[in-house]
């Protein structure tokens, strides 16, 4: 094979295999890629389309249970696939970096920002340690974190995900690399985090003239972020063009479904006449040691209605949820469920009490214990609620697999590593419903899933609700959740609540200046829409929004 001069990355059919009921299957079948200097390619698709695969594959690394079968991965003239493996180990971290989706778990707790993102440079005798150091601090400016001189020197858990995943792009910097694999880099983030990241790292591979594959499931994001854009299918390739014209006019009905996800959109509905609350936030002040994290948030929840709670992070969202459920007990105010006033501390709980508000979590492979069995998962709280045992037990996680849309005989005896991840949130909600709760905490349920998938599950959420008349609390940052599940609105900013109401009015100006920056700071499927805002809010350079 014979590269172009600003070839950087040339990948020729591509094949890989992974490893599933001892035997080996094709999941990745001859996919093309060609990257120069310099230059971002957008690889999207829903889960299962080989996004992450191929993004390691481009640094000749396969996850474990999977292996590179065929084809020509070269890189900037060296031939990935038949390469020695300490020659690739080489490559990794110095010339190529990767930016993995969650910061928080990729980072090591237990050392601080500054010493993980030295260990490469002085390991490759790129820079000696103090060099490094003082490096890391100039990365860290030119990302906009706050007290750059200082921040390194905090652990992982004394910064904030926006912070946290700034502090990884600067550590895939730290050995100037030629190519930066981002993998689903602000997929967790609030709008208002998502713009300074986003920002940032638009800046950073610009000023060093980076080439970077940037993989994502989020539409509007990739339009900002990428001169290119590669549409997968499970395992294949369906198109590509530049940005512009994928956006505009792309050829293949899968890319225009994908254009048009998010289509799902159900009635607002008001509040039942003469009905109480079936969960009411009174007045709610909580704090973490001496720190005070909520001040006198109230709202209200009805009966087969969603309220939805939006925000960044650290605006006490899934804290008020903390106190809800009692985990956290508030210092003053109260919590009160179908007109009884809840004791402060899950502990001080009746079973009954505990059964009327249960939790979905944002991530289900962490929720979800990979070593125990889909029938146990959700047998586990129908036995400790309901008192059932025997085939009543089988027959309960039957008719829960039934109401999530999981055929029973495929997966009660299988364990969650085995299902996808539309399929384990599946399965988190089915655990829910087995307390058989009236009230329904549902936090960032969607955050992590791609759009196909997503919608998928704010279906299955809204059916469960008309069926079972649930009322939900939505926590979330993603405003075009709220625009087709929710009801009514919550706003909450450092700990209060700054605008409540009906999603109609919420969504109509005059807004309240928190509530106007947070609809201003949803992506659009624009490849200047970024550049516009940051314009329209001062920002000269880039890396500055950091700051705004």
């Amino acid at each position: 094979m014979k590269q172009d001069q600003d070839v950087l990355l040339q990948i020729e059919d591509l094949r890989i295999e992974g490893y599933s009921d001892e035997k080996w299957i094709e999941i990745v079948h001859g996919v093309d890629l060609t990257l120069k200097r310099g230059q971002v390619m957008g690889l999207i698709g829903e889960s299962g389309a080989g996004k992450s695969t191929i993004g390691l594959a481009a640094m000749g690394f396969a996850r474990d249970g999977c292996r590179i079968s065929g084809g020509s991965i070269e890189f900037d003239g060296m031939e990935l696939t038949t390469t020695s493996e300490s020659d690739r180990r080489a490559l990794r971290g110095s010339r190529i970096a990767y930016v993995a989706q969650s910061a928080a778990a990729s980072f090591n707790p237990a050392h601080k920002l500054i010493d993980q993102h030295t260990e490469a440079p002085v390991h490759y005798r790129i820079r000696k340690r103090m060099e490094s150091q003082e490096d890391a601090m100039q990365l860290y400016e030119r990302l906009r974190l706050p007290n750059p001189q200082e921040i390194g020197f905090r652990y992982p858990h004394q910064v904030s995900g926006g912070q946290l995943q700034r502090a990884m792009t600067a550590m895939a910097m730290a050995c100037r690399p030629d190519l930066i694999i981002f993998d689903e880099p602000t997929t967790a983030l609030d709008v208002t985090t998502q713009i300074e990241v986003l920002a940032a790292i638009r800046d950073i591979v610009d000023q060093f003239n980076t080439a970077a594959i940037y993989i994502t499931h989020d539409l509007a994001v990739v339009a900002q972020m990428s001169d290119v854009i590669k549409v997968l299918l499970k395992g294949n390739e369906v198109e590509e063009a530049d940005t512009e014209t994928m956006l505009k006019s792309p050829k293949e009905d899968y890319t225009k479904s994908l254009w048009a996800v998010r289509s799902f959109q159900r009635d607002e509905k008001k509040r039942p006449e003469n009905t109480q609350p079936i969960m009411s936030v009174q007045n709610v002040d909580a704090a973490y040691g001496p720190v005070k994290v909520l001040q006198d948030v109230s709202f209200d929840v009805y009966p087969g209605m969603t309220v939805a709670v939006v925000g960044e992070s650290g605006s006490g969202k899934s804290t008020t949820a903390r106190c809800i459920t009692g985990l956290l007990p508030p210092t003053s105010g109260k919590i009160v469920a179908n007109g009884m006033e809840l004791p402060p501390s899950y502990k001080q709980r009746t079973k009954d009490q505990l059964r009327q508000a249960q939790m979905i979590y944002q991530m289900a492979d962490t929720a979800l214990n990979p070593k125990v069995r889909i029938c146990d998962i959700i047998g586990r709280p129908a036995a400790f609620y309901g008192g059932l045992k025997g085939t009543k037990l089988k027959s309960r996680v039957d008719e829960l697999l039934d109401l999530i849309e999981l055929e029973p005989s495929k997966y009660y005896h299988r364990y969650p590593p085995e299902l996808s991840g539309g399929q384990k949130q599946r399965i988190g909600i089915a655990r829910a419903l087995a307390a058989e709760p009236s009230f329904i905490i549902c936090d960032e349920v969607t955050s992590a899933l791609d759009q196909l998938v997503a919608e998928g599950i704010l279906k299955l959420l809204d059916r469960l609700q008309r069926e079972l008349n649930l009322a939900y609390m939505f926590i979330t940052h993603d405003l075009a959740t709220v625009r087709s599940i929710a009801d009514e609105v919550v706003v909450m900013k450092e700990g209060r609540v700054v605008e409540q109401g009906p999603k109609g009015e919420m969504f109509t100006p005059p807004h309240h200046p928190y509530t106007d920056l947070l609809l201003s700071s949803v992506p659009e499927m624009d490849p200047n829409w970024l550049t516009t805002v940051l314009e329209e809010r001062g920002v000269d350079n880039i890396g500055e929004a950091a700051n705004v």
